[in-house]
């Protein structure tokens, strides 16, 4: 997706999972803190020094649309999940690597993966079942990176964010974990399948995006599933499933309303 991004392969419930990290650029990002913990941008640019020690330098530090400076900041990670494999999706899906962009200019290091059977994945497509636990394997991973002797308050904060059949996946993922008192700190999900697969209640802050002329999975379809919850849903004008040509739209969506 850049230059910042790893791929590599990991091992997974049913066999290895090709994954991608994608990193924070942190060169010259000067930041200010403000009072609600979150940080933002000071458009002064400062340069990194060589001993290493500015936390720029350091991805797992990384703070809203760039980087944090305050080495003592929990890591923030981002989660991101691709549509149906079955239907030519994989974790370079253009929807999915928007997602992961947004988060990555949010100051999320942000990791995706190829599920099962898709890639390098080594596996056969288990109709969103596996799909699950390779996702939860992918979280095990990139957060058991962290130091585990880290103050609680310096632990990783992780957000789950899907497309599509990845919508689906990762709202069943973000209610297994929560159910075991570990939830994310918000979830994002766009066009989410609701009417092809059973999707459970999710928190009231999840972003919800679907596009207006969705000719895959019908916007009355979301209405349906997000009505009982109370749950806004952020529908984006003259957008297909695919958000083509709506991209960019899409990607501001998330950062201008993102509040983890």
């Amino acid at each position: 997706m850049n230059a910042q991004t790893e791929r590599y392969l990991i091992d997974g419930p049913a066999g290895k999972l090709e994954v991608a990290i994608d990193r924070v650029a942190n060169d010259r990002v000067a930041i200010d803190r403000v009072a609600n913990d979150r940080v933002a941008i000071d458009r002064v640019a400062i340069d990194r020094v060589a001993n290493d020690r500015v936390a720029n330098d350091r991805p797992e530090a990384a703070g809203a649309a760039g980087a944090s400076v305050d080495p003592d900041a929990a890591p923030r990670y981002a989660f991101v999940a691709h549509p149906h494999p079955l239907f030519g999706g994989t974790m370079d899906n253009k929807v999915a690597q928007t997602l992961a962009r947004a988060f990555v200019q949010l100051g999320y290091v942000t990791a995706r993966l190829n599920f099962r059977g898709v890639g390098q994945s080594t596996g056969a497509h288990d109709k969103g079942e596996g799909e699950q636990d390779d996702l939860l394997a992918l979280i095990d991973h990139v957060r058991g990176r962290a130091d585990p002797a880290a103050p609680a308050a310096a632990r990783p904060v992780f957000v789950l964010a899907g497309f599509s059949f990845g919508a689906f996946v990762t709202s069943r993922v973000a209610a297994t974990l929560r159910d075991q008192g570990d939830a994310a700190a918000r979830l994002a999900l766009v066009g989410t399948p609701a009417g092809r697969w059973e999707i459970p209640t999710v928190p009231e802050d999840t972003l919800v995006i679907h596009g207006e002329q969705d000719e895959t999975i019908p916007l009355a379809d979301v209405f349906t599933w997000a009505r009982p919850q109370e749950l806004p849903v952020h529908v984006l004008p003259g957008a297909d499933h695919f958000f083509h040509r709506k991209l960019h739209v899409l990607k501001r969506m998330i950062t201008e309303s993102w509040r983890v």
